[in-house]
């Protein structure tokens, strides 16, 4: 089957009005947000730096702030600048976040207080500003850009709160649970896909342009590795036989003396996990999460499988054999829903795998949106015509082997910020954030695909 180049654009079809309605929806959801991981905790918390890995989260909120100024009010609105005193201290290029506790930040009143005057500015720029004629306001991309930046912070600040010592100050329901068990895992079909885009409007550089890949065929677990899975890993001595990772991985593990995912521990047999600060059982059914690509590697390898490419992951969430389109998400062109996936904080935890059956790919592969980011083993790099835009420090700077590619978005992530093809990238040491995995391999002679 062909691949399509038709790429849907969800606000094609918007007039000037739902256009500019729209973008004030996401920008509030994305404030609302803040507020709520900003205003469970009092000053202190918001003040102290819970781990050198992470900002205090005040100087967060500002820099959401910081950050709006100056490409909604300044750039687009053309205003005066509110506070160009500030914009150094909130450059996250020029201050390490182990550094900024010890920088004159914004106290908590006064962040807030500048967050607000910059929110009513740039309400004022909505209204005003033609939504067309120049790039960065085509689409309202610059107000998606910013849309996405506050709700990528929120994200930041929920891995905050998790590394947080004291009490729960977070609540959700559980999520669903998994109506029926689902296959180990799925075949995908080799041949050309359309991966990336060029058309979805707040796609940001390191997505575009849309490009054909040839994927060979490849089987691809279903849902992401389980906690109950990743025991198993964990009772064969898995963090202790050194044939199972890589050089890096295991001088990791061994100066780190790392022997289970962040935030576990066990205690008279029994494996116990940390989770915005209620302490209980480890749950068999559900994602692993924390845990770095170095171990997810090993994983793969224990089990004879491997970590799949980036290119197959995006495969096998958008690509549908059967009529050779690219879909914008695994269960077609429409936004998720509480239906499709676990994302924007609604559950403070991943569901259980096969929980959201409304949001597996046309091959019967789930969860690849929402629940927790899948690390691959592709370097992060730009694709074949990539331009840097609106600036280099997005993506470009940071392109090459020191970074892999994660997918998919985590519980934590907002709608608004992931999509099919959204790309996030970090070092491979990382176990703070809501990560886990699932695993490919090749097919065996004989196999279809």
């Amino acid at each position: 089957m062909a691949t399509s180049t038709a790429e849907p654009n969800p606000l094609r079809d918007l007039s000037p009005e739902q256009l500019k309605a729209h973008v004030a929806g996401a920008l509030t959801r994305a404030r609302d947000r803040s507020v709520v991981l900003t205003d469970a905790v009092d000053d202190d918390d918001l003040t102290k730096q819970h781990s050198k890995l992470m900002s205090p989260l005040v100087w967060d909120l500002a820099h959401i702030g910081s950050q709006e100024e100056l490409w909604l009010v300044r750039d687009v609105g053309g205003r005066e600048p509110l506070r160009p005193d500030i914009d150094d201290l909130y450059d996250a290029f020029q201050h390490p976040r182990a550094d900024r506790p010890s920088l004159p930040l914004l106290g908590p009143a006064e962040a807030r207080a500048y967050v607000r005057e910059v929110r009513d500015k740039a309400l004022d720029v909505l209204d005003a500003a033609p939504l067309h004629g120049r790039r960065l306001t085509e689409n309202a991309f610059a107000f998606g850009m910013i849309t996405q930046h506050e709700q990528q912070h929120d994200e930041t600040m929920l891995a905050t709160h998790q590394l947080r010592r004291g009490d729960p100050v977070l609540h959700a329901p559980p999520p669903p649970a998994a109506p029926r068990r689902l296959p180990r895992e799925v075949v995908v079909p080799g041949g050309p896909f359309r991966m990336g885009t060029s058309a979805e409007p707040w796609a940001l550089d390191n997505e575009r342009p849309a490009h054909e890949v040839d994927v060979a065929g490849f089987a691809i677990d279903t849902t992401p590795v389980t906690c109950g899975d990743y025991l198993a890993f964990i009772d064969a001595g898995g963090y202790h036989e050194r044939r199972w990772w890589s050089e890096d991985g295991w001088d990791y593990r061994n100066a780190h003396d790392i022997t289970a995912p962040l935030f576990w521990r066990r205690e008279n047999g029994q494996w116990w996990r940390r989770r915005f600060g209620v302490v209980e059982p480890v749950p068999e059914d559900e994602p692993v999460v924390h845990v770095s690509y170095h171990e997810a590697r090993a994983y793969a390898a224990w089990a004879g499988r491997r970590l799949p490419t980036e290119a197959e992951w995006e495969k096998a969430a958008r690509h549908d054999p059967a009529t050779g389109v690219t879909r914008r998400f695994p269960w077609g062109d429409d936004e998720p829903t509480a239906a499709h996936a676990n994302l924007g904080q609604r559950h403070l935890r991943p569901a259980p795998a096969g929980a959201y059956p409304a949001g597996a790919s046309p091959l019967g592969v789930h969860q690849l949106i929402g629940d927790v980011w899948e690390w691959t083993s592709t370097d992060f790099a730009g694709y074949p015509g990539f331009t840097a835009f609106p600036y280099r420090e997005y993506s470009e700077v940071f392109f090459g082997p020191e970074y892999k590619v994660l997918r998919g978005g985590s519980f934590g992530t907002d709608a608004a910020a992931i999509r099919g093809t959204f790309r996030n990238w970090d070092y491979p040491i990382r176990r703070q954030i809501f990560a886990g995995f699932r695993c490919a391999r090749d097919l065996r002679p004989g196999e279809s695909g």
